[in-house]
């Protein structure tokens, strides 16, 4: 553990930081998983659940939780299922 106060602190705002990327990246994978679950079932909501998995990897794009790339290909893989 640190001794000097700024130190302290800022072990305090980066776990809290780590804590919100890992929840938001978690939310990301789940909204995928169902929407390409939903997409090999034939779901009658799976419109509904790409739009909102390809806004949650926008998201995590955006707050570079993931690659650019890496997210263009999420996406594009969802749209083709």
């Amino acid at each position: 553990m640190p001794n000097i106060k700024s130190a302290i602190k800022r072990v305090k705002s980066s776990q809290k930081a780590e804590e919100s990327n890992i929840a938001q990246k978690n939310a990301m994978r789940t909204a995928v998983k169902r929407a390409e679950t939903a997409k090999s079932e034939n779901a009658g909501n799976t419109d509904e659940l790409v739009s909102y998995a390809v806004k949650q990897v926008d998201k995590a794009n955006k707050k570079n939780l993931i690659h650019s790339n890496k997210a263009s290909r999420m996406k594009s893989k969802l749209m083709a299922k």
